[in-house]
């Protein structure tokens, strides 16, 4: 397999950063808020995610065959979803009684749905995935989409990606004008749920599915060596232009110098308005543009962070639980206990991350080569 690019596993490291700094309840949250534009982390990390599945998934899919393909994703769901019912153990047993017997109303106002539902309900609602509190509600969008990636790589090399992201920009169209309401109040009244459409997650899966998409099919494309970049220098001044824009509209906006109004839903982070897909884009390119500048920033405690991105992530969870409930009545944590909390958070990442290094096969010793393999079932030839 053709060695990694070091820059994207420290740029995905890079997200994992700037996401437990916009979560931790510091000062530092004021200034990691979308400092260069309108798009965060989420945006970054969800997209690389879904390019290393797209070309990873799809190489074993060539190399061992589509079943193989199909169970190491569904594997690989399986893992995440026991990281979930993980956390949800930890915020459920551990967090939910010291917000109810303590004055910790940042953690009540996480919880609220299971002190209202009861133990018990708010578990069985969340193991199903329809019950999302805040902070644990990004990671099920993440399953559902790993789960469903499978059959997009099958239906994208057997009909053609155009149809796939045709479907993918339906959907997201649809979810800009209510359709994840809509989809709620079917589900209500075909299976009885009761969980309140605000409990449900703030991420609208029928719009961020797009985001993943276009990841899953830059990934595929870039297994098959067929990502070209000769039109980087032509776009380079546009993208600038665009990036500038936004960047000077983004800062205007947060000193009151202009509001959007009913405009606000292009810029919308939940409902992922086309504003922020144009903004990432320019940047994307830019930094594609100039990477070799970037290349000196790719420093091995990143690299190591984005290798190990989803259990670095879920501690990333557990260290943000532990903050708010250290915060208290405050509005923020700050002096001393802010340093020791901001340390102590991203030490736990890095040990998380070298215990995942330690425990992954070094190179030369895959356990694939141990094991007889399937013929390659994708088709060779393309409708479209």
């Amino acid at each position: 397999m053709p060695k990694r690019i070091e820059e994207l596993d420290a740029l995905r490291g890079l997200m994992l950063v700037w996401i437990t700094c916009t979560h931790l309840p510091t000062i530092l949250s004021t200034y990691v808020n979308q400092p260069f534009g309108f798009f965060a982390a989420t945006e970054g990390f969800i997209f690389l995610s879904a390019l290393f599945t797209g070309r990873i998934y799809f190489r074993v899919a060539e190399r061992e065959g589509n079943n193989a393909m199909w169970w190491k994703l569904w594997m690989r769901t399986g893992k995440l979803y026991c990281y979930q019912l993980l956390l949800l153990a930890f915020a459920f047993v551990i967090a939910a009684p010291i917000a109810a017997h303590g004055n910790r109303p940042a953690v009540h106002n996480l919880l609220n749905f299971y002190f209202a539902a009861g133990r018990t309900r708010a578990f069985v609602d969340a193991a199903l995935m329809l019950y999302r509190p805040p902070l644990l509600d990004i990671l099920p969008i993440y399953i559902i989409l790993l789960a469903l990636t499978p059959l997009a790589i099958a239906l994208g090399e057997r009909f053609g990606w155009k149809y796939v992201l045709t479907g993918g920009v339906t959907l997201w169209l649809l979810a800009q004008f209510g359709f994840r309401t809509f989809a709620y109040h079917l589900l209500t009244r075909a299976f009885g749920v009761q969980i309140p459409l605000n409990e449900m997650g703030a991420f609208n899966l029928w719009a961020w599915q797009l985001w993943w998409l276009v990841g899953l099919w830059l990934g595929v494309r870039w297994a098959k060596d067929d990502l070209r970049f000769d039109w980087l220098k032509r776009a380079t001044i546009p993208a600038a232009t665009v990036a500038a824009f936004f960047l000077v509209l983004r800062y205007a906006q947060v000193d009151g110098l202009v509001t959007f109004g009913k405009f606000g839903l292009l810029f919308d982070k939940w409902d992922f308005g086309i504003a922020r897909m144009i903004d990432f884009t320019a940047i994307a390119v830019l930094a594609i543009r100039f990477r070799s500048l970037l290349k000196p920033f790719a420093i091995r405690p990143l690299i190591m962070l984005g290798q190990a991105s989803l259990p670095v992530f879920c501690v990333h969870l557990l260290c943000v639980f532990c903050a708010l409930t250290i915060m208290g009545n405050d509005p923020m944590i700050r002096g001393w206990k802010a340093i020791v909390v901001i340390a102590a958070s991203f030490s736990a990442l890095l040990l998380t991350a070298k215990i995942a290094a330690n425990r992954r096969p070094k190179p030369g010793t895959s356990p694939a080569k141990a094991r007889p393999r399937t013929p390659a079932v994708l088709p060779t030839k393309k409708v479209a």
